[in-house]
């Protein structure tokens, strides 16, 4: 199910919040638990219910891993629980996720004709995958009190953050379960999750939406695309991959305060950073957060010197690139950014003598050019769009693109035709002007949170949003890291 959607915003969404805190009210709060696990699971199977046998397997099968951890008597005992556990996961994630892409590449490289699966990839896998890894290892670790079943499965499958994360550890998530203080309804929380849940909407509706469909026109014609149009189409992209991951962001936390439940911040305005290490820091936060804790860490981390520091940081983007999808664009994204990350850090007292400006630029300008593989279908493609980029071809701007933004609802609001004989790349100029101004110029959701106090203004702009969005859907329109 899609947050942006009717069936979540008029029906599953007050049907859940009415629901779980009615059941708590009457004290039932185990019946409360499974009411919202259950729920989360009909969120999950809405489009394939055929989902709905491999996530619950997932949860299952981890537990038990768990319940054999703790249950093992000796450390060497509970050590290799732990490693089968992490294995089975990282097997059901390899043969569901990249079966097909070794096939592929099997049959590339010794002239085989090996058959493709055709495996559809369970939405959320990579998300709730790592999500149980961190709980695993945890629990060896013997950082996990004694959590029952139905905590543990709502703790992964808690819907706002179950397709596409946070990823969410398990001291951040159960004892808010667990406190009964947060099991009945809160109306400032409601607000300020509705308040904010709409401004990831908007993000996603009004803007991220609209300039997919530039980028989709312009990776659906490059054999005519030059090099202001690979400009236009690289930035489009940069713009539409951060209102779409922002957007979801900010609605899971919106959602989640709607429940009084507090999930972490995992996106905080990223292409403000002066540095590709401090653009990390900022960009699925809990992402880097993991990786750097079950990954670089145990691979040592930055204890055994430069070298074996640089080779740690390496394998970590290289994983990073593999784990957004089954395709060598992927991981030629995060060796790029891999390679981009040890050179910043091998050279840090050079950038830290750059002025802060042109340290931005270049790291912009960076995750611009790399957007492009993550983007592309093929690597072909990609050098394409950079060939077309690089090539200084000047041929005018296809009128196509001013008639994809013309197909925006609320360029005609905004006004943007008014000058259009003029001038006609105005409505392009300010389309792209009003969103980067949005991006650099204004606070984040979780500034805003932070800032958030009920009010006739803050619900004008709520209701407006809401309103105006709702109007606006159109068709399926599915978040970017669904994909992943």
């Amino acid at each position: 199910m899609l947050f942006n959607s009717y069936i979540f915003i008029l029906l599953f969404l007050p049907l859940c919040l009415i629901g779980y805190f009615l059941l708590n009210k009457f004290k039932q709060y185990t019946l409360a638990q499974v009411y919202l696990f259950g729920m989360s699971l009909w969120f999950y199977g809405y489009f394939k219910v055929k989902y709905l046998g491999i996530i619950l397997a997932s949860i299952l099968i981890n537990y038990l891993v768990y319940l054999g951890i703790n249950r093992s008597g000796t450390k060497r005992k509970a050590k290799g629980i732990m490693i089968a556990g992490v294995c089975i996961n990282v097997g059901i994630l390899l043969y569901f996720k990249y079966m097909d892409f070794f096939i592929s590449n099997i049959n590339a490289l010794l002239g085989t004709e090996i058959g493709f699966l055709r495996i559809v990839l369970p939405l959320g896998i990579s998300f709730f995958t790592f999500q149980q890894i961190s709980f695993i290892v945890d629990a060896y670790r013997g950082e996990i009190p004694g959590y029952g079943f139905w905590h543990y499965a709502g703790f992964v499958a808690f819907f706002p953050q179950l397709i596409a994360g946070p990823i969410v550890t398990h001291d951040e998530l159960v004892p808010q379960f667990l406190d009964e203080k947060k099991k009945h309804p809160d109306a400032e929380n409601i607000a300020q999750g509705i308040y904010i849940f709409a401004l990831g909407l908007a993000k996603k509706v009004l803007l991220a939406d609209s300039f997919g469909k530039i980028v989709s026109y312009g990776y659906g014609n490059l054999d005519k695309m030059d090099s202001v149009e690979a400009c236009l189409v690289i930035l489009a992209y940069t713009i539409q991959i951060y209102f779409d991951f922002s957007g979801y962001c900010d609605m899971a936390i919106g959602i989640g305060k709607m429940f009084n439940i507090d999930l972490p911040v995992n996106f905080n305005s990223p292409y403000k950073a002066r540095t590709i290490t401090e653009f990390w820091d900022r960009w699925h936060m809990t992402l880097t957060r993991f990786f750097t804790k079950y990954v670089y860490i145990p691979l040592g981390g930055n204890r055994k010197g430069a070298v074996r520091t640089y080779v740690n940081v390496f394998l970590v983007f290289l994983i990073s690139g593999f784990w957004h999808g089954a395709s060598w664009n992927f991981v030629f994204w995060g060796v790029m950014h891999g390679l981009f990350v040890v050179l910043t850090r091998r050279f840090k007292e050079f950038f830290a003598k750059v002025p802060g400006i042109i340290n931005w630029f270049v790291t912009f300008v960076f995750v611009n050019i790399a957007w492009v593989f993550f983007r592309a279908k093929t690597m072909g493609d990609a050098f394409s769009v950079l060939k077309n980029l690089f090539a200084f071809r000047f041929d005018g701007l296809d009128g196509n693109y001013i008639e994809v933004i013309r197909s925006v609802e609320f360029t005609e609001v905004l006004g943007l035709f008014a000058l259009e004989e003029k001038f006609p790349p105005f409505v392009l100029t300010g389309f792209f002007l009003t969103a980067l101004i949005g991006l650099f110029g204004c606070k984040n959701a979780y500034q805003k949170m932070q800032e958030f106090k009920p009010g006739l203004w803050t619900m004008v702009i709520t209701v407006v949003l809401l309103v105006w969005c709702i109007f606006s859907f159109a068709g399926i329109s599915t978040f970017l890291y669904f994909n992943f």
